[in-house]
């Protein structure tokens, strides 16, 4: 029971740590991503954090399998490496029975990830669509912020205000510039700036919202072109575009689990194999892994490291593909993903006896050798 409890923390507290360093680099770089988007005007700056934490969920329900699979891969690379798994071999510990006492913090990851992938990640999606599509419902107006140039329509329209009512009604100091296309939308010709001291938001029957500035100034022409039109207005009035959010999520990711059991869609059926998938994928990654963490103290620690996380990878990539050709009904529903389970459960089980096999048939090379000497 000592060496079980030994066993277990030195895999959990290194599945922290690397959990914890995957989760911070992966969602750093989405974070970036919304951070870009409401820089330009797309996204209200106060909704970032909300949607980091609801997007949390499905983060952690792939960083956790592959945390464990390298947290069993440094741990017990570790013990080799000092010799304390040499010590515990001798007092009996095989290979076996060391997957058993790895099984315990596997089971525990597994029970996370299934909570995860059947219930919070869904939940988590379908809130963060909800916060997309309000912010989808914003118009230009709605974002902008004092004293900034915001860059909208895909960076063809360029918005600054000097300053903006309390309650976002009245606009000083306005200044927009905007590409001017061909009809056919692929050529530019040229740009047009308007510039007014004051401007407000009026919305019509038909739920189109404009700006209306007044006394000001608009200029259309072509850069380094001695063209340029003036022309001067008491008021004019500006189409407001509806800023469009890259959502970055399908919608079946956001449907309760209990809606896709039984379903007849391939693309449901397709989601629901990979929800289970993921709890499935903690157990058979242990198996790889532990025969993977064995290596020579002189060889290093990380002897075995990179073709093993390739060895993930491959596995998690080919499960990615067979999701793909069960979405567009390659492979029938009955096989789904389980058949890329039974080749890498083929493949741990290899790994884990190989060594006791080799060693078994070595001995009895000997001792037939031994016989007919």
């Amino acid at each position: 029971m000592i060496v079980f409890r030994y066993l277990s923390r030195e895999v959990l507290w290194t599945l922290s740590a690397v959990t914890a360093v995957l989760l911070v680099i992966i969602m750093s770089g989405r974070f970036i991503k919304y951070l870009a988007q409401a820089a330009q005007g797309v996204l209200d700056p106060g909704v970032l954090f909300l949607i980091m934490g609801f997007r949390m969920p499905g983060f952690l329900q792939l960083i956790l399998p592959l945390g464990l699979f390298l947290g069993i891969l440094l741990a017990y690379g570790r013990l080799y490496l000092d010799s304390e798994m040499t010590v515990l071999s001798a007092t009996g510990m095989s290979q076996q029975r060391l997957m058993l006492y790895s099984l315990s913090p596997a089971l525990i990851v597994a029970l996370l990830v299934a909570w995860l992938s059947m219930g919070l990640a869904p939940q988590g999606v379908a809130q963060v669509a909800r916060i997309l599509n309000e912010q989808d419902a914003l118009t230009e107006f709605d974002t902008l912020v004092p004293g900034r140039f915001q860059s909208m329509k895909d960076g063809s329209r360029v918005t600054y205000t000097q300053s903006l009512s309390e309650d976002r009604s009245e606009l000083g100091g306005i200044f927009i510039s905007d590409k001017r296309l061909s009809r056919a939308g692929d050529k530019e010709r040229g740009i047009s700036v308007l510039v007014a001291e004051r401007g407000r938001q009026e919305i019509q029957a038909d739920g189109s919202r404009y700006l209306i500035l007044e006394n000001g100034y608009r200029y259309d022409g072509n850069p380094g072109q001695a063209d340029y039109r003036s022309i001067q207005y008491d008021t004019y009035g500006v189409l407001l575009p509806k800023p469009s959010v890259n959502a970055d999520i399908s919608e079946r990711e956001a449907i309760p689990t209990s809606q896709l059991i039984g379903s007849d869609n391939l693309r449901h059926q397709s989601e629901l194999q990979w929800r289970l998938s993921l709890p499935l994928l903690v157990f058979i990654v242990t198996l790889m892994a532990v025969p993977l963490s064995r290596v020579n103290p002189r060889q290093g620690r990380f002897l075995k490291l990179l073709p093993a996380i390739l060895l993930y990878m491959a596995y998690l990539a080919l499960l990615i593909a067979a999701r793909g050709a069960l979405d567009k009904g390659r492979i029938p529903p009955t096989l789904g993903l389980w058949w890329v389970h039974g080749i890498f459960l083929a493949i741990g089980l290899l790994l884990l006896y190989w060594e006791p096999l080799r060693l078994k048939w070595a001995s009895r090379r000997v001792g037939q050798e031994m016989a007919r000497g």
